[in-house]
């Protein structure tokens, strides 16, 4: 039988992969993945992401090694180059159709349009699958026929509509015999990255590395979601986010382990399981924003109305922030958790963005850039969805004025401090009380910044911008 190709991409799994499902009923599987550094940078990645991608990329190999799939693995400079490179491939080893799992940003949609049309023309078969979220982008949309703007209508409709089919998941597949197709090992990095990556230990690659994080954050502390996710000093989240984004688990998998340990339930039962299924889902409708609303791929503001804001030109006060040094101790310790470990945790995301689009009126295109540099789940959709609603240039209901205050934020939800004392450890010496906002001379003596703008004043000017706007 003439072998299918399997197309990996932010996919990296055996299990629960529909292309690779379907590409194996069909006959004998070989798999490619197109190492492309140089657009994943261009894309804004940095090296936290691209190292975990190709780390993800040799843990699937190895499954496939299980199951006698070999992987070819070729490097290409763009997606320009995919078109040609895999129809090379499909030619060369007498492949009859390509199978691959379908992406939702701009570019990604005009990449995969150009591969079908040139298999097309060659008369050989392509099929995209339809896998990363529950509903198609275009299967969801409001009354008057229109995509969803705002989360809470969009949850309730996914919730209305998610069905068994829907969540019925794909057995890996079964051993192969051998083809006579050997697999291909990495490609040697052919681009410097502009940081060293950080200890691949604290990010294991690999879909066995996922479902041990999915199993443990069930376990331990998927009840008590609701109660804990907010506190950064506390290990309440499912710190699942990077497998996620690079498909090393499928949302799938993740829905069926909730509803084994909630009853059936997704959106009632436990709370706190309930809850951390709202994230699953918030994760795919930005997915939907990005197919629905084009503008946010090509960096504009999802608002149309904002695009005349004036930010402000500051690169001092960008550069403190980058470096965790705006004297706020609980921004200043996101900021540094992220650099360190290429993480950050999801309440100091929206604290820190806040922070820099509302109280320092920067560009949020800017902070959305330094994230992506450095998260290692760095994902296009979820990225620029939460800056755009951190900086009221998104999807939030909620108007302008959500302004954070970093000091009440960081009173509420690091109560003591430790958080703080553990990434601005020049604070540890003092009170956890005093931690919050250290006295102007206990600064001094420690080495800590005084506050690079005051918060009343800030909010004011920010309301002052979004009011000119009319």
């Amino acid at each position: 039988m003439a072998p299918q190709l399997v197309w990996f991409r932010s996919d990296l799994r055996i299990h629960d992969n529909r292309a690779l499902a379907a590409a194996a009923a069909q006959g004998p599987v070989i798999g490619v993945f197109l190492h492309s550094p140089a657009q994943w940078q261009a894309h804004g990645h940095g090296a936290n992401k691209i190292d975990f991608w190709r780390r993800g990329v040799a843990a699937l190999a190895e499954a496939l090694e299980g199951v006698n799939i070999p992987l070819l693995q070729r490097s290409i400079s763009s997606f320009d180059d995919a078109p040609q490179l895999l129809l090379d491939l499909a030619r060369e080893h007498g492949v009859k159709a390509l199978h691959f799992n379908r992406e939702y940003p701009l570019n990604e949609q005009r990449r995969d349009s150009a591969v079908q049309a040139a298999f097309s023309a060659a008369e050989l078969g392509s099929r995209s699958h339809h896998d990363a979220v529950a509903f198609a982008p275009g299967e969801l949309l409001t009354g008057k026929g229109d995509y969803y703007g705002i989360f809470t209508p969009f949850a309730k409709a996914w919730h209305r509509q998610i069905s068994a089919e829907r969540l019925a998941m794909d057995d890996a597949p079964r051993v192969q015999t051998p083809p006579d197709v050997p697999s291909e090992p990495l490609p040697a990095l052919d681009v410097s990255l502009r940081d060293d990556p950080v200890d691949g230990r604290q990010w294991p690659a690999g879909e066995d590395a996922a479902a041990d994080h999915l199993a443990r954050f069930l376990r331990f502390r998927g009840r008590h979601y609701g109660d804990q996710r907010d506190f950064p000093g506390v290990r309440g989240t499912s710190e699942l986010s990077p497998y996620l984004a690079l498909g090393m688990i499928s949302w799938r998998q993740c829905l069926n382990a909730v509803m084994s340990e909630n009853g059936g339930q997704l959106n009632e039962g436990d709370a706190g399981l309930s809850a951390w299924v709202n994230e699953l889902v918030w994760r795919e409708f930005y997915q939907h924003v990005a197919a629905g609303f084009p503008r946010v791929c090509r960096h504009r503001p999802f608002k149309e109305s904002t695009e005349a804001l004036e930010w402000r030109d500051d690169d001092e006060g960008f550069a403190a922030w980058c470096e965790g040094r705006t004297g706020y101790p609980l921004v200043d310790a996101g900021m540094r958790q992220l650099v360190a470990t290429g993480w950050m945790h999801n309440r100091l995301r929206m604290v820190t963005a806040m922070f820099l689009a509302k109280h320092l009126l920067i560009d949020w295109r800017r902070g959305e850039a330094f994230f992506m540099r450095h998260l290692v789940d760095g994902e296009f959709a979820s990225n620029n969805g939460g800056w755009q609603w951190a900086a009221s240039t998104g999807t939030d209901a909620v108007p302008y004025f959500r302004i954070f205050n970093p000091t009440t934020q960081s009173t509420r939800f690091d109560p003591d401090a430790e958080f703080i004392a553990h990434w601005v450890p020049e604070l540890a010496p003092l009170p956890p009380r005093a931690r919050h906002n250290p006295p102007a001379a206990e600064r001094g003596r420690l080495g800590y910044p005084r506050p690079i703008v005051e918060h009343k004043a800030a909010r004011q000017r920010a309301l002052a911008a979004f009011k000119a706007l009319g």
